[in-house]
């Protein structure tokens, strides 16, 4: 299991990640607010304002702090390191 930094210690699972989203647009807000009545949301911002919207397998949602492209790097990342690894 990889594990990717999504900011302030907390790490998410990257298999289990679907996408990785911006929260600007009215479906995005009104898909957090439907999670968030099924008590599927996960706020790992501290209080910051969201930058990104992980959106899991599991149907659990995961609000960051970070933007999508430093998310998006931390996966490629990581997918670059395994490569080399496995040459």
């Amino acid at each position: 299991m990889k594990l990717i930094g999504i900011g302030f210690g907390n790490l998410v699972s990257a298999e289990r990640v679907i996408s990785i989203v911006s929260p600007e647009s009215a479906p995005i807000k009104r898909m957090i607010q439907e999670v968030r009545e099924r008590g599927a949301l996960i706020d790992a911002s501290f209080g910051r304002s969201t930058r990104a919207v992980l959106i899991m397998d599991s149907g659990n949602v995961i609000l960051s702090a970070l933007t999508p492209e430093t998310l998006a790097a931390r996966f490629e990342g990581r997918a670059l390191e395994e490569e080399a690894k496995d040459s």
